[in-house]
């Protein structure tokens, strides 16, 4: 209770050196317990202590509308977050789907303290947080554990080249239950190279794939977010597109040919050829 009343009381933002860089957490003004996760300015995610199942950021609504349709509604679900951040779509599952087992891997080991003392897990939560990177933590996963991953990894603003490869997505494959979801959260900029090498790479493992994202990322028109959803079996295209078309910043789904389109021939990146995600452009983030 002591945490709650500390996190209660501050209203101002609370920084903290991670490994990361500079961690901030930004109260809002419009939810009481409501805040904005930055690193070194660039925000990365957002939590309300007091409704755990909203969600701010455009591309963790795309990432709940998955998890959402991953399963019946209220069934727990074994989730494997790679990334952790403020653990905001880790407590969204907690909250909208009660008994679900969830594991985290974040490189952050400071990051992680800071989050837990400033924005504390519900005591009920089955979420366990481990330290390390996110491929060697992926590894650690048993054949068939999980029925949806999550990838959400950025260094800064970047994803890191060993986690955008075959090799990397053929991991993630092995360790998902037959019928689980893998899906990432991708950051492009025109010309979309880095996105469409993803669509290549994730297809060449996986036979089913959709994309979601804001029509001006689609077109290349500027910088953001992009939700890639791969399985070996159906996808809920036709709810994903609903979903997105009345998410507060419209999101479109591309699928099947106009997918491979969009994609236009792209390579699929290995070990070998992989490069992080490009580097948002000055002034991305300024408000």
């Amino acid at each position: 209770m002591a945490k709650n009343r500390r996190v209660r009381a501050a209203r101002e933002p609370v920084t903290a050196e991670v490994t990361g860089g500079r961690a901030e957490l930004r109260p809002d003004r419009d939810r009481p317990r409501g805040w904005t996760l930055l690193i070194d300015g660039a925000p990365q995610s957002f939590v309300d202590l007091d409704d755990p199942a909203y969600l701010d950021f455009s591309y963790q609504r795309r990432l709940g509308h998955i998890a959402d349709l991953a399963a019946p509604p209220g069934k727990p679900l074994r989730v494997l977050h790679l990334g952790g951040g403020a653990l905001t779509l880790a407590r969204y599952v907690a909250a909208t789907r009660p008994r679900s087992t969830q594991q985290v891997v974040e490189i952050d080991a400071p990051l992680v303290q800071f989050v837990r003392e400033q924005l504390p897990l519900d005591s009920g939560a089955r979420i366990k947080v481990r330290g390390g990177d996110a491929r060697a933590g992926l590894a650690k996963v048993p054949d068939g554990w999980a029925d949806l991953i999550i990838a959400d990894v950025f260094s800064g603003a970047r994803t890191p080249a060993h986690l955008t490869s075959t090799e990397f997505v053929t991991e993630a494959a092995r360790a998902l239950a037959p019928g689980g979801w893998y899906a990432a959260n991708l950051a492009d900029g025109p010309p979309l190279a880095f996105v469409r090498a993803q669509i290549a790479t994730v297809g060449a493992v996986f036979g089913e794939l959709c994309l979601t994202a804001a029509p001006p990322v689609l077109r290349g028109k500027r910088f953001g977010n992009a939700v890639l959803l791969a399985a070996d079996g159906p996808l809920p295209v036709a709810e994903l597109t609903r979903r997105a078309a009345t998410d507060p910043e419209t999101g479109r789904v591309e699928h099947g040919r106009a997918l491979r389109d969009f994609a236009g021939g792209a390579a699929p990146v290995t070990d070998a050829t992989a490069v992080a995600s490009p580097a948002p452009p000055p002034g991305t983030f300024d408000r």
